[in-house]
């Protein structure tokens, strides 16, 4: 059998070698002698049946590069955010990428959120945080590619901005763009878990091409690595504590002025003034929250991370990152305070005074509430 030189793997679009296990695409040549059209590298297959990842030599430029090749055709761009972690997933400078083609903003993992929210409401938020950050698209949607909620209605709205062209879909890793996709050729075509998924972020390697009618192509792209999302702190353990995998249950903690929230040992939030009140956190129901007094907080950090604050787990919590602080003021009502990759937890009334601690790197801000 001779192989082509372009051959990929059908798991994360790398182009498929024999030589070297260390770099992006390689399988066995033993592959060949299986009597099969597509082709996964080991990183995918390993993946798929071991859930194990395997690093591969690519960086934020070769991911880039390839944005850039977007706004040399004429395409539809369908940008996937995370809805939980709305402004950790966001693309900066995406209108730049896309030049001229319009771009369909789709909101994924809608069914993390708490069922008392409504989705005209969140849609409404999407695009007046998406106009925010510069960027207006020529619609919104709302989806769980996991659960295929809202999938009918996306796929409609794909085919009708595309106008017969092609289709680029990006985002940030994470976001469950590969997920998504899947989800499109299951609903076409009757077959799952093409691409290959996982938690782990910078899944796909190449883009991945997928033929649509009238001669287009959808295009799956790499995910955007965002460095300030707390995904980029933590290892594959910790990882799946921190990621939502079902509805979210908000947790309501009264506070009074000198007392202390840890969100497990990766983040941590002060109330210094304002009067008792109420903070609500969202964030994965896995995840621990401690409460304390301030006083307190330093030694039971120091004394206590990687066991009764974890995550970081033990194996590596010497060596996570130490906690920097930041004062907030919360000025507005319904505000979110957003430790990014990590949650929010909600303020509902204007007055509070807070220093919060993430790892440097990780961004930390306040926005208006969503929900």
């Amino acid at each position: 059998m001779i192989v082509e030189p372009q051959l990929r793997c059908i798991g994360c679009g790398a182009a498929i070698q024999f030589d070297d296990p260390k770099k992006a695409g390689y399988a066995p040549k033993s592959v060949l002698e299986k009597d099969e059209e597509e082709i996964i590298c080991q990183r995918c297959f390993r993946l798929k049946h071991y859930n194990e990842v395997q690093d591969v030599p690519l960086d934020d430029s070769d991911f880039l590069n390839m944005l850039h090749r977007i706004g040399e055709s004429k395409a539809l761009v369908v940008n996937i955010v995370d809805i939980f972690d709305f402004n950790g997933s966001w693309i900066p400078g995406l209108p730049r990428f896309a030049a001229e083609n319009p771009i369909l903003l789709v909101g994924n993992k809608a069914d993390l959120l708490p069922r008392s929210v409504k989705y005209p409401k969140l849609l409404r938020w999407m695009r007046r945080m998406a106009e925010e950050l510069g960027l207006r698209p020529v619609d919104v949607c709302l989806v769980s590619a996991a659960k295929g909620i809202g999938m009918a209605k996306v796929m409609e709205a794909i085919n009708r901005y595309r106008e017969g062209g092609d289709v680029y879909v990006v985002g940030c890793t994470n976001v469950g763009k590969s997920t998504f996709i899947n989800r499109i050729i299951e609903e076409a075509t009757g077959k799952g878990n093409v691409i290959t998924t996982s938690y782990f972020p910078g899944t796909t390697l190449d883009m991945i091409e997928i033929p649509l009618e009238g001669g287009a192509t959808l295009y799956d792209t790499p995910g955007i690595i965002n460095h300030h999302q707390m995904a980029h702190f933590v290892d594959a353990r910790d990882l799946k504590i921190i990621t939502p995998k079902r509805e979210i249950h908000p947790r309501v903690y009264q506070l009074n002025e000198g007392q202390t929230l840890f969100f497990g040992g990766l983040a941590r939030l002060d109330y210094i003034k304002g009067g008792r009140r109420s903070f609500v956190c969202y964030m994965a129901n896995e995840l621990t929250v401690h409460r304390t007094k301030l006083e307190k907080a330093d030694s039971l950090y120091a004394n206590q991370l990687g066991d009764l604050l974890s995550p970081p787990n033990k194996r590596y919590a010497a060596e996570f990152p130490p906690l920097v602080p930041r004062s907030l003021s919360v000025k507005e009502r319904k505000t979110d305070i957003v430790f990014s990759g990590l949650g929010w937890v909600t303020c509902n009334d204007p007055g509070a005074q807070l220093v919060v601690h993430a790892p440097k790197g990780v961004d930390v801000f306040i926005r208006q509430s969503l929900i």
